[in-house]
């Protein structure tokens, strides 16, 4: 099969390799879009990373697409029903370093709790005093944990560890856990009314967008803190500006904000002032965000370590090795006749 791989990077090349010769590669650093499917219009697979925006544009410039392997646990970046409609299946990664985006989340907790981005600054230019500096300790806070999937219950791991107290909010709790884990389950309303910081470890649904609004911080202690290093439009962004203006949220530590491609380019930035698709106001909040000084905003990078790139490269190769047998895994869409069979 013809596979194309976009947004890939030299340290990922030699896993992919492996694909070959049973298999015809071509590595694109650019993400995928109209021009550069039109490039490829003849691949029967892609995989991409989150970057890439795989639409009905784009996709409809490539007839012969069978498959689309994306290097990334969530496929929100993915028209689902395009691909349904047109026999395309789609595979994610669905675990490839729970312990990694974890430990992101304290991450940004930790540089929040002893305001290190300040006082970093302050040192490397030369005023080594600790004077208006001070934080706080995560011993005897209570972190609000909303979804314990395998990211959430890592976090939780590390929030005892801290000697955090836990409450966590999700669809299907599992008493279990809860039990082994130490923490409690409750609904959003008591979350958001006891919690000192919040992590936010779901995934991009319509159900789960702006989740965090203006009523939610509103149920909200004053001064807490929020973490999110799910997805950006889990968030109203917006409405946690004008929360962390008035005080409502003291810091947040944010891995992802909503258009983020959009934010990568400002030419591209630019140019959605025409776009009906993207929003101008939340653009320009996203913006107001990254300038903030009670926010820490990193570039979706809580994956990026070499461990758990590694393993989503090997995952994806998989994945399309697979399909390639007519075996395919860790499928998110399976279109009826996409494959000649089907275990998921």
């Amino acid at each position: 099969m013809k596979v194309a791989l976009f947004e890939i990077e030299p340290r990922e090349e030699p896993v992919f390799d492996a694909l070959k010769p049973a298999h015809e590669v071509a590595h694109v650093q650019q993400a995928l879009d109209r021009e550069t499917a039109l490039a490829h219009a003849d691949a029967e697979v892609v995989s991409t990373f989150i970057f890439s925006r795989l639409d009905r544009q784009v996709l409809e410039q490539m007839p012969a697409l069978r498959l689309i392997a994306t290097r990334s646990t969530g496929f929100d970046h993915i028209d689902l029903d395009y691909c349904a409609s047109h026999r395309i299946a789609v595979a994610n990664v669905p675990s490839y370093g729970e312990n990694t985006v974890a430990e992101h989340v304290f991450a940004l907790l930790l540089a929040i709790s002893h305001r290190l981005p300040e006082a970093m600054e302050r040192a490397q230019h030369g005023h080594f005093s600790p004077e208006g500096l001070q934080g706080f300790d995560l011993a005897g806070r209570t972190l609000g944990v909303i979804g314990t999937g395998r990211i959430g219950q890592h976090v939780i791991r590390i929030a005892r560890g801290f000697q955090m107290r836990v409450l966590a909010h999700d669809a299907t709790p599992q008493s279990r856990l809860a039990a082994e884990l130490g923490f409690h389950y409750t609904d959003l309303a008591g979350l958001y009314g006891e919690a000192d910081v919040i992590s936010l470890n779901v995934p991009s649904l319509p159900e789960t967008r702006h989740m965090l609004s203006a009523t939610a911080f509103e149920q909200m202690k004053d001064g807490v803190v929020v973490i999110n290093t799910a997805r950006g439009d889990l968030i109203d962004t917006r409405a946690l500006i004008q929360a962390l203006t008035s005080g409502k949220v003291a810091a947040a530590g944010l891995d992802v904000l909503p258009d983020e491609p959009l934010i990568r380019e400002e030419a591209e930035l630019i140019c959605s002032i025409f776009c009906e698709q993207h929003d101008l106001r939340d653009l320009v909040a996203n913006h107001v965000l990254l300038r903030m000084k009670n926010v820490i905003v990193t570039p979706h990078s809580a994956f990026n370590t070499r461990e758990a790139v590694q393993r989503i490269a090997e995952t994806t190769v998989e994945n399309i090795r697979a399909f390639a047998e007519g075996r395919p895994q860790n499928l998110v869409a399976a279109p009826v006749a996409a494959t000649s069979s089907s275990k998921e």
